[in-house]
């Protein structure tokens, strides 16, 4: 019907990704809700990559069509590309905070302590809070990187192109 498709898809990478995000710090630090949120956690976990995709997919294609139409200027070229190139570092780092958070899933046991700390034997032990600070770290950069795209695309179309 002639409306582009990825404001309307940015919008689910906007919701999922920081779901992702505080839900993987919120099983790191409480551990009373692990059993609870273990399945969400991990659909978020394949959700929140995917949302990031379509709307990076999307958004690619809306930009080759808006400059193989000629709808764009030509001095506002690199400020679509730079939101080009946050949405492509939202992708890569929202897949690793995936990955980590699967990890930290299938480390982290309901009955663990705050960063998986408690029983287990060592080495597993080690491995299970190394991977929950890392996924919490991944959180933290995820989130700037959807937001910092998020601000930069907004920018876009309210100030034009």
């Amino acid at each position: 019907m002639g409306v582009p498709v990825h404001p309307l898809l940015v919008h689910a990478a906007v919701v999922f990704v920081p779901l992702l995000a505080t839900l993987a710090v919120a099983y790191a630090f409480l551990p009373f809700i692990r059993a609870h949120t273990r399945w969400v956690l991990g659909l978020l976990a394949l959700a929140g990559p995917a949302a990031a995709l379509l709307a990076k997919l999307s958004g690619d294609q809306f930009f080759d069509r808006l400059i193989e139409r000629e709808l764009v200027t030509p001095g506002f070229v690199p400020r679509l590309e730079e939101h080009q190139n946050l949405g492509t570092m939202t992708l890569w780092v929202t897949i690793g905070l995936a990955v980590l958070t699967l990890a930290t899933v299938y480390l982290v046991g309901p009955r663990a302590g705050v960063l998986g700390l408690r029983g287990g034997e060592g080495s597993r032990r080690i491995l299970s809070v190394v991977v929950t600070v890392l996924a919490v770290v991944a959180a933290g950069v995820a989130l700037y990187y959807v937001i910092r795209t998020g601000d930069s695309g907004s920018k876009a179309a309210w100030e034009g192109y």
